[in-house]
């Protein structure tokens, strides 16, 4: 995923956007950006990697060159942004949290009409600038971000800074948030609103699914209203997102807490306590702990100094080695113990397989995994989670193969009331050489979010959603 932050102001948003824009870090691990504007320099920018640093470390020497009333950054998973224009409507910057399916069919779209592109991503064409150059085929912001939204297959969130103006444009089916803050004599727009307390905003307003907002130094306005149909991502709730931020004004740490309790109140596994795998299964653990009494004891601590985030590297083996490294089990309290273990999700196995192997070798008597949301059966085909190579590389996928020797009958797989189903189960939980495992009812997880069913996007779990 991706997450950006701009702010606009009658005085300098400098410090305003490099703390903002940090507070996306869990967000994004490749590339980072800011742009700020001034009337005497205009626009000024600078772009570094992640995959060997960290936001503050990478930006902090830049500071100095930067200076303006308006700026914005991201924390991007994906291509080097934002990106710089000029086009018909003027000099703009623009960022995107997206992910376009049918990238290829744009660039041989463009090609075809003698257009280039400048901007490069592992080999690509930069999805920022497709987003771009979509949006110069129209006669202004509003008909341009709407060619966006009518052209492109996935999801898309726009972020653009002119030198008078933000423009916040949320997702089509607002897969991706979008949130206006408050202060005295600023506003920002953000997709975490966990960024706005340290930096002196409140929540003012939550944009809707296709909805297009202009925010200057005296407040906002509505240039295109939001649409009915909403797919937001539930997997926000469940992983992505930090624990204080909302979504359509849901808190996060409040669904998790509340997915923990629904997974306790369908467990009868006898165990001597419950541990949350850190960061995002703490959460959950909490909450599995006060439905049932089971008490909760921090028995695998993350090593939060030189460790800060497990999938920093490029290299997927470099990113089990940091997952495993981070991680330290305690023996005092794991030896000789039945432990049941709330984590985020199983995508593919791999970091909890070495996690049970750990706790084995501190000697675990006993390892139940209980995971908040449904077994990932679909690889996400609207934001950039749970992409692999090869859909094998799921641990859902890999268990269907063990079992019926190629990847079929997913419906059933997918269906908890299913023979199959339960067949999967135990099968992961052999693979990943744990004595029991219990994924969360999907009914369970959308009545923790508190949304109706439609308004949220569960694809990789049941398949659903749409373009």
């Amino acid at each position: 995923m991706s997450g950006f932050f701009g702010a606009i102001a009658g005085k300098n948003v400098l410090y305003d956007v490099y703390y903002g824009t940090d507070y996306h870090s869990h967000l994004g691990t490749k590339r980072a950006g800011l742009v700020f504007y001034n009337d005497r320099e205009g626009f000024r920018r600078s772009i570094h990697s992640l995959e060997n640093g960290y936001f503050r470390s990478k930006f902090e020497a830049d500071l100095d060159q930067f200076r303006g009333n308006s700026g914005m950054g991201i924390i991007s998973d994906t291509d080097p942004q934002p990106i710089l224009f000029n086009a018909h409507m003027g000099r703009f910057a623009i960022a995107s949290v997206s992910r376009i399916v049918n990238l290829a069919d744009l660039e041989k779209y463009f090609l075809k009409q003698k257009k280039h592109f400048t901007e490069n991503f592992e080999g690509n064409v930069n999805p920022t600038e497709v987003v771009a150059n979509l949006i110069c085929e129209a006669d202004g912001f509003i008909p341009g971000i709407e060619n966006v939204y009518d052209r492109v297959q996935g999801s898309c969130s726009m972020l653009i800074l002119t030198s008078s103006r933000l423009i916040a444009a949320r997702d089509r089916l607002g897969r991706t948030p979008v949130v206006i803050g408050k202060k005295e004599g600023a506003y920002a727009v953000a997709s975490e609103t966990s960024s706005f307390p340290n930096t002196g905003y409140e929540v003012e307003y939550y944009l809707g699914p296709g909805e297009i907002v202009e925010i200057t130094a005296d407040g906002y306005n509505i240039l295109k209203p939001a649409g009915k149909q909403m797919q937001i991502c539930a997997f926000l709730w469940v992983y992505f997102g930090y624990p204080p931020s909302y979504y359509e004004g849901i808190n996060v740490e409040d669904v998790r807490y509340r997915c923990g309790a629904a997974l306790a109140g369908r467990d009868s596994v006898e165990a001597d306590f419950v541990c949350g795998i850190p960061d995002s299964g703490v959460g959950h653990a909490i909450g599995y702990s006060n439905a049932n009494g089971l008490p909760y004891r921090r028995a695998y601590i993350k090593y939060t100094p030189t460790w800060p985030r497990s999938f920093m590297p490029h290299l997927q083996e470099m990113r089990d080695l940091v997952a495993k490294m981070k991680l330290i089990p305690n023996r005092q309290l794991i030896g000789g113990k039945r432990i049941v273990f709330c984590d985020d999700s199983i995508v593919r196995g791999t970091q909890l397989k070495d996690n049970t192997v750990d706790l084995r070798h501190a000697g675990a008597k006993e390892v139940h995994m209980r995971i908040a949301c449904p077994p990932l059966t679909f690889p996400c085909i609207f934001l950039n989670f749970s992409q692999s190579n090869s859909t094998l590389e799921l641990a859902t996928r890999k268990a269907i193969k063990q079992l019926e020797g190629e990847e079929k009958n997913l419906e059933e797989y997918a269906d908890p009331a299913s023979d199959r189903y339960r067949a999967m189960v135990e099968q992961i939980a052999r693979n990943l050489g744990i004595d029991s495992l219990l994924y969360q009812d999907l009914g369970d997880l959308v009545e923790a979010i508190g949304l109706p069913k439609e308004k949220l996007c569960t694809h990789c779990w049941d398949g659903s959603g749409y373009f």
